[in-house]
């Protein structure tokens, strides 16, 4: 599929489809089709996209509640349960519209990288890529550039999805061709190559920093150099940043790659919030970290700030000199 393909206009293939049609897709599938209780199957554990909201959530529940689940979703038998592969949103719209079993297929025996093929290409049918969130881009660039199966058992699952879908034609997944290098990758989705280098490295973010990306909470700049740091080390980071409510620049993020490896949250504070004096031609230029700012000098503008400064600096020094006596 191309980077500027129109979309599909379906959701989760439920009003696209007839009993009909879906009774035959389930058919051609190997398990066949069973009813399974909504409290028994999981999201997946590594699931790169985010849930419907609003509108197009509100349209999904009103179908599930008049039709039913058309398509079976598709789940992978895990200890206690189930695990969902195909079929997020249409579970979460059942539970929003009271039902409490839906009809799905069962996986059993999947590797790892079959199972992530099936919860990548089934949004991929369903979505064109401008649409998905930066996460969501880098997660589909990651699942082709690192061929992630056999080419060949890929294209078993995406023929059993298309034939689920009603979406037929693809033989070699949702590009329509083989697996490419980053430079023929970034070129399919009208990137340079720097950029798709970006983009794949977007996938290496903590979870909680996928999500702030996805919310324009911080430059994508910045997180791709983040993305550098050790797991721990971001997370520390990334509560830092809610507890201070601190924003981070794409210079501050370089600031932090280079010096990680051994960054502790004090250390990072002196990156990213620290008190520093500069002298210039027009005098000295004081930065106060942002708590301070907000805590004493809110509204303000410099004139009025630097009078409380200095008004504080005078008194501090008189009690010094007192202290003295």
């Amino acid at each position: 599929m191309k980077a500027n393909s129109p979309k599909r206009k379906i959701f989760d293939a439920v009003d696209m489809l007839t009993e009909e049609t879906s009774a035959q897709a389930a058919d051609k599938t190997e398990n066949g089709v069973q009813m399974l209780p909504l409290d028994k199957i999981k999201a997946f554990h590594d699931h790169p996209f985010h849930l419907y909201e609003g509108e197009r959530l509100n349209d999904m529940v009103e179908s599930v509640k008049e039709h039913g689940i058309l398509t079976p979703v598709i789940v992978q038998k895990i200890r206690g349960g189930y695990e969902m592969l195909s079929g997020h949103n249409r579970a979460n719209a059942a539970r929003i519209a009271g039902l409490t079993e839906i009809p799905a297929i069962i996986k059993e025996k999947l590797t790892e990288q079959e199972a992530y093929v099936y919860v990548i290409e089934t949004n991929m049918i369903q979505r064109s890529f401008n649409d998905l969130l930066p996460s969501e881009k880098a997660a589909v660039m990651a699942e082709q550039y690192d061929k992630t199966c056999c080419q060949g058992k890929r294209n078993d699952i995406i023929r059993e999805l298309e034939l689920l879908s009603g979406e037929t034609g693809s033989t070699c997944g949702h590009n329509g061709h083989k697996l490419k290098s980053r430079d023929a990758l970034a070129q399919e989705y009208g990137f340079s190559s720097r950029n798709a280098a970006r983009y794949l490295r977007l996938n290496y973010l903590i979870r909680p920093f996928k999500a702030l990306m996805d919310k324009n909470g911080i430059p994508l700049l910045a997180a791709v150099d983040v993305s550098y740091m050790p797991e721990e080390e971001q997370q520390t980071l990334y509560d830092l940043m809610s507890e201070r409510k601190l924003k981070i620049t794409p210079k501050m993020a370089a600031q932090l790659r280079k010096a990680s490896g051994d960054l502790d949250a004090e250390k990072m504070l002196e990156i990213v919030d620290g008190l520093s004096v500069k002298k210039n031609a027009n005098g000295v230029s004081l930065k106060l970290p942002q708590a301070i700012c907000s805590k004493y000098f809110e509204g303000m503008n410099a004139e009025q700030m630097a009078s409380i400064v200095e008004q504080a600096l005078d008194a501090w020094y008189a009690g010094k000199e007192t202290a003295y006596v």
